[in-house]
């Protein structure tokens, strides 16, 4: 009981001082991101919508960009068929969601953050234009539900003649309660919008993410520090030296969960050093984070739908072999 209580003590203490510090770095980063979102987001939105052909390319460069929510407005815009299947997994590969905040907290070389950005984004065009040029040659309908469909489909009481709807489907979300009966045009990508509120808005969604993201590092803390303080930080290094394929698979398979967990855990044992390149960036390549949920709740074609988080699995198993194979360790 006593060695117990002795090793709790001492994850906990471990835990508070590895996240207290964290604090002011992450706080500040998500003032950044949120100006940045209210400044650029409908105008980022735009880009993607109106990209056609290039979409992969401009998807890649603008996913990347860690703005909250970017993966679920192009899931959703994807299942209204605005931008392509290519697109999609673009926007999906680069992704960063909570990877950046984290680096930058952690106080990772901005020279390892580019590298590792950068090429996040290399995949993304890669297999962006792939899929595309794919579906190309099979010749695959891109036809399937529009917008006002979708909002039809889950009876919001959208009338398809709604302008607004036409001319700006990138403002109709993955929640019906968002456009309201009659459409009163009073439609928001999500809970982020500073337009009534300046400032005081981004301070106040910033701290609430600090909050959030703090609560929860603090949480995985308290786990990785309680097994590696019973297991042993030499034994689990080892083991994930020792097999490095079943990181690779592992990794991806945590990327897929559909929330900021799956970044934070996967940059932080890459930060830690029981994570390898390889397994860090497959994990971090399938990394979307909501995205994959609005995709199952937008796009109502379950077929469809597994075969894209699939493919997404096998694109970031692949590449993660990849940058083993070549030794790539960013």
């Amino acid at each position: 009981m006593d060695e117990f209580l002795h090793i709790a003590e001492h994850v906990l203490e471990h835990a508070i001082a590895d996240t207290l510090y964290l604090i002011p770095f992450l706080y500040v980063t998500y003032v950044l991101m949120e100006w940045l979102e209210h400044k650029t987001g409908s105008k980022t939105q735009d880009a993607i919508r109106r990209a056609g052909a290039a979409g992969p390319a401009i998807g890649a460069v603008l996913g990347v960009v860690p703005q909250c929510g970017f993966s679920a407005v192009s899931a959703t815009l994807y299942a209204g068929r605005v931008i392509t299947l290519g697109t999609l997994f673009a926007v999906f590969l680069s992704t960063s969601d909570e990877m950046l905040p984290i680096f930058l907290a952690e106080q990772v070389p901005l020279g390892q953050i580019a590298s590792i950005m950068g090429a996040k984004v290399i995949v993304g065009m890669i297999m962006g234009f792939a899929v595309d040029a794919t579906m190309r040659v099979a010749r695959k309908s891109s036809d399937g539900y529009k917008i006002h469909e979708i909002c039809e489909h889950d009876n919001c009481g959208c009338a398809p003649e709604c302008g607004t709807c036409q001319e700006r489907p990138e403002l109709v979300y993955e929640h019906a309660d968002d456009c309201k009966q009659g459409c009163t045009h009073d439609h928001h990508a999500h809970d982020h919008s500073h337009d009534d509120h300046g400032w005081k808005g981004i301070l106040l969604s910033a701290l609430k993410h600090t909050a959030q993201v703090i609560l929860f590092i603090f949480l995985i803390t308290v786990v990785l520090d309680g097994v590696i303080e019973v297991v042993g930080e030499d034994v689990l290094g080892d083991f994930l030296m020792t097999n490095p394929a079943l990181s690779v698979f592992g990794s991806a398979l945590v990327g897929l969960i559909p929330n900021c967990a799956a970044s934070i855990v996967i940059a932080d044992l890459y930060v830690e050093g029981i994570l390898g390149a390889p397994a860090m960036f497959a994990g971090l390549l399938v990394s979307a984070g909501v995205g994959l949920l609005v995709l199952v709740r937008t796009n109502h074609h379950w077929k469809q739908n597994v075969a894209i988080i699939a493919g997404l699995y096998a694109m970031g198993v692949c590449w993660g072999f990849i940058c083993m194979a070549f030794g790539i360790t960013f």
